[in-house]
């Protein structure tokens, strides 16, 4: 099971002015605590889909405007999704997280940056492991969002569980459409390093990438709690934004591994 929806604390080394050591971040996942009020106020909000099975193929008939389709995996708080959606009303959005304790913050967090309810973007819970049961070809996603996702770098055989493994990128590859970006943000050396590998073992071309996203100053970057956390200790953000070229694996991603330092710069 993936796990999404989880707060971050930093575990990684630190150097001598206290700051984390960029190349050793580390992770401790809790869950968090759980909030009463967030269940009700989802249940009586008219854009949640608490089980979006149903909606298979037929998601753009679900917004009153036939517009782009973008999708966010892990959308968390809502903090930068809220500011995303909300500048780029032309634009349809979905966005995803497993727990309805931070959808119901994210709810909040689009009410307040509305001011009223938003008609291009959709909330829904599910596990983003089983995203084939929500989505087909028929939706045609141009955009999918994944930013700050647990990077499983404990053990190697917890690599699998990525948002970026092949077993997920062949997933997303039947239902983002044809020539479709892929935007990846994260704070974790290693799992960037992995995932480039990642998407270039599964034939996506790289249309933008960065190491340090804010020193770059790449535009628009709706940034999140996490990121502005982990920017102000000091901890580069790293950025790509990825093109599909082809519609299937030629390899089975389920007994694929990475082999150490197949990536070369």
């Amino acid at each position: 099971m993936i796990a999404i929806g989880t707060e971050d604390c930093y575990t990684g080394t630190v150097d001598r002015s206290g700051k984390p050591d960029p190349g050793r971040v580390g992770y401790n996942r809790m869950h968090m605590r759980r909030k009463q009020w967030a269940r009700p106020e989802l249940d009586a909000c008219p854009y949640y889909y608490n089980d979006p099975e149903e909606m298979r193929g037929k998601w753009k008939t679900a917004f009153p405007k036939v517009q782009p389709l973008m999708l966010e995996l892990g959308c968390g708080k809502g903090v930068s999704t809220s500011r995303m959606t909300s500048s780029n009303r032309d634009i349809n959005y979905i966005a995803v997280d497993i727990s309805p304790d931070v959808l119901g913050d994210a709810r909040r967090n689009m009410a307040e940056a509305y001011g009223s309810e938003p008609d291009n973007v959709i909330l829904c819970r599910f596990d983003i492991e089983n995203i084939h049961r929500f989505f087909s070809k028929e939706d045609e996603i141009e955009r999918i969002y994944i930013h700050f996702c647990n990077p499983w770098t404990e053990r190697p055989k917890h690599a699998k569980r990525r948002l970026t493994h092949p077993r997920q990128l062949e997933q997303y590859m039947a239902f983002l459409k044809e020539h479709g970006e892929i935007w990846f943000k994260t704070d974790d050396d290693e799992l960037f390093r992995d995932s480039l590998v990642y998407f270039r073992l599964c034939g996506f071309e790289t249309v933008y990438l960065t190491r340090d996203l804010h020193k770059d100053g790449f535009q628009p970057n709706y940034v999140s709690e996490h990121e502005k956390k982990y920017t102000e200790l000091g901890v580069p953000i790293k950025f790509g934004i990825l093109r599909k070229t082809k519609d299937q694996l030629d390899f089975d991603p389920t007994r694929w591994r990475l082999t150490p330092g197949m990536y070369k710069e």
